[in-house]
């Protein structure tokens, strides 16, 4: 999955409910987009949220 020119490999056979992981970006919508678009091709129910943490935006997903 590409975000903003940077190349994330998520582990998506491993992404266990209740568990969740940070993508660091400015843009979110477009980081929105790729995670929804992938979680529906596996069929995976997901939870997202803009966030800041330790000053960094991003966008927080959880497995629910």
């Amino acid at each position: 999955m590409k975000i903003e020119q940077i190349l994330y490999r998520i582990n998506w056979g491993k992404f266990k409910r209740g568990t969740s992981f940070f993508i660091p970006c400015i843009d979110e919508r477009d980081a929105k987009n790729q995670v929804t678009r992938v979680a529906r091709r596996l069929k995976l129910n997901v939870v997202h949220k803009i966030v800041i943490e330790e000053g960094i935006k991003g966008l927080r997903v959880w497995h629910v």
